[in-house]
């Protein structure tokens, strides 16, 4: 797999006189890559069926003629004024009720079919005109679905659609009242159009209502994206890329990434370690100009599976960004570090967002390679550096794992449906398990839950998820490695009810889940042999051995010949502990990694990157702080 970088760009944002030297000034850089078009609506369609492509035109040509090659995006994630004018409910509406206003981007609801018309005439024109142009070799559809809350709309389109979607599914009122279990608080419907949103009630609303909105809105995603790609496969064999984003949940990837032909996100660490990650002061100040360890690597992973073995970075922070509460610089070497470990992980392509700092609007104060002086920003030289580097080694991919999580975005809205308490959140708990195997030195593949062959893994973890899938079952009592399942796996059916016997009900484990409690982050459960359960914990009954226990006696780990239940979530002296078992069960072995220390294996690589402020070493190897090392295998 051949590396190459790139750039995000805006031509209209810039005189044209200057679109040449910019384009020459990409590729002395060591560019490949530029990504255009997916903001630009109102450039190119100032008026309902008056389009203006000439300027893209000549941006198309100046900057293929200069040898890059370009990413269209579509433009749907700003609609210009317009088109609300034209269609003043397509704005989508908050928990509250409010209609989220025309002035930034993402002001549509996905439920909206007029506008999901209105986007399919743009995407035909530009398919139209650019699908054979041969500077054109890739697709972006949008941009950042989710992104700033945006894929719940409590809007009477989706009012409308969700009862539409729930008559589908259900085909009756009784079905849906059982599944429901709408006896309770007589809640009970008669016919579908009585159903209302999941908002605006007086305590809580019903959880497998909540859970089934959040599968309807969901599935809106899927939907709105799939009238891109079906345009656009009519027209080109060009692939077809999405840029997601980190830590955004609320729409199922994998399904979005099924109508793909490349998964992206968009990677800003220093931006989320301050505005999306759960984390100690100490901690964040540790790595305040450096992000999380982890927090790359995990999104690298997730990201990996939803592209099904191709994907790319389409925006990476190359400086303070605008948006975060606190927007620090990086340390120097850091823009470095980031694209090599996405390289390491397996990505395709690492594109700089962007090319030059804006003078104006909202992210003004968003740096760029450039700054808006046109002069060379300290992450310039950087990506220079990274694109001589590439040249001179040799292609490869991300490497073999032994080792799978299991991943699914169903889970995540249930337990946001029922969270049982304040601190229990799926992604957080699927992120400490994450680094928890980061710490051991292994490659982590991360996999959709829903499609997982435990038989390519030796060591297979399924934390929090709502309810195995039968594929999943069915493999258990023939899996040949170990796994780890739980806390809160297969406790619960798919509309959030206590299956009866009671979880996990796994086959070959006799273990069952009598009560659940759930705790405040000062009240923690000690373990014999030192480490710590926090957050939740719950009580099992059975005859599975017990491998670890509270303090108190309680079973906190059960199971043997290779199925394990972790019966609470453990804090990082407990995940070692465990994990340093069972990676001695499935002769995996493992490595005790400092804080900011992280390495990746390839097939032909051993990468070690160091998020530190401080160098530190690996065998008589000194990495600087902020330093990447790579080695041959």
């Amino acid at each position: 797999m051949k590396r190459t970088l790139g750039t995000c760009y805006y031509p209209e944002h810039w005189p044209e006189d200057i679109w040449a030297r910019d384009a020459a000034q990409m590729i002395d850089a060591g560019l490949t890559w530029v990504r255009i078009g997916e903001f630009a609506w109102s450039r190119l369609e100032p008026s309902e069926g008056t389009f203006d492509w000439a300027w893209l035109d000549r941006a198309i040509d100046v900057l293929g003629k200069a040898g890059l090659k370009i990413i269209m995006g579509t433009p749907t994630a700003t609609p210009p004024r317009w088109v609300v004018d034209k269609y003043p409910d397509m704005l989508a509406v908050d928990a509250q009720g409010h209609p989220r206003k025309f002035g930034s981007r993402r002001h549509y609801c996905f439920s909206h079919v007029g506008y999901r018309d209105q986007c399919a005439i743009i995407v035909e024109a530009m398919a139209k005109r650019y699908a054979a142009h041969p500077h054109i070799a890739a697709w972006q559809t949008d941009n950042e679905y989710g992104c700033h809350d945006t894929t719940i709309s409590y809007s009477e389109a989706a009012r409308k659609g969700f009862q539409d979607w729930l008559a589908q599914k259900y085909q009756s009122t009784q079905a849906l009242n059982a599944a429901w279990g709408n006896v309770f608080w007589s809640m009970e419907y008669d016919s579908f159009d009585q159903v209302d949103l999941p908002n605006l009630t007086v305590t809580e609303p019903n959880h497998p209502h909540q859970l089934a909105f959040a599968r309807y809105s969901s599935d809106q995603v899927v939907a709105f994206n799939r009238v891109q790609t079906d345009i656009l496969r009519r027209y080109t064999d060009a692939p077809l890329i999405h840029n997601y984003m980190g830590r955004v949940l609320d729409f199922d990837h994998f399904d979005v990434g099924a109508d793909l032909d490349i998964a992206s996100w968009d990677s800003y660490p220093i931006g989320f370690l301050s505005d999306r990650l759960e984390a100690s002061e100490a901690h964040k100040a540790q790595f305040l100009r450096q992000g999380d360890p982890d927090m790359q690597a995990f999104h690298h992973d997730l990201y990996r599976a939803v592209g099904r073995g191709r994907w790319w970075i389409m925006e990476q922070q190359p400086g303070p960004v605008n948006w975060a509460p606190f927007n620090p610089a990086p340390l120097p070497g850091m823009a470095r570090l980031w694209a090599w470990e996405a390289f390491a992980h397996g990505a395709e392509t690492v594109c700089y967002f962007r090319w030059r700092q804006a003078p104006f609007a909202q992210e003004q104060m968003h740096a760029g390679l450039l700054r808006p002086d046109s002069a060379p920003a300290p992450a310039f030289a950087e990506c220079q550096q990274v694109a001589r580097e590439i040249a001179d080694l040799p292609d490869t991919d991300a490497g073999p794992s032994d080792v799978a999580l299991l991943f699914d975005y169903p889970s995540d809205w249930a337990w946001k449906a029922q969270p049982q308490g304040a601190s229990f959140d799926y992604f957080a708990l699927c992120f400490d398990t994450y680094k928890a195997l980061r710490r051991k030195g292994l490659n982590v593949d991360i996999v959709n839950a829903a499609d997982a062959r435990l038989a390519d893994y030796k060591l297979v973890l399924a934390p929090g998820l709502l309810s195995l899938p039968q594929f999943i079952l069915t493999q258990l009592p023939d899996y040949q490695g170990t796994a780890l399942l739980g806390p809160r796996t297969n406790t619960k059916t798919d509309e959030l009810s206590i299956p009866l016997p009671m979880g996990p009900n796994l086959p070959g484990l006799e273990a069952t889940i009598t009560m659940t409690e759930t705790m405040p982050a000062t009240a923690l459960m000690a373990l014999d042999g030192g480490g710590s359960l926090m957050h939740f914990f719950e009580h099992l009954e059975g005859s599975a051995p017990a491998l670890f226990k509270t303090q108190s006696g309680l079973p906190a780990l059960t199971g043997d010949n290779g199925l394990y239940y972790l019966a609470g979530w453990p804090d990082q002296l407990a995940f070692d502990r465990i994990l340093r078992h069972l990676c001695e069960a499935a002769d995996i072995a493992t490595m005790s990694l400092p804080e900011g220390l992280r390495c990746r294996t390839t097939s032909t690589h051993r990468f070690w990157f160091n998020y530190d402020q401080t160098d530190t070493t690996v065998g008589d190897q000194i990495i600087p702080a902020a330093g990447v090392h790579w080695e041959a295998l």
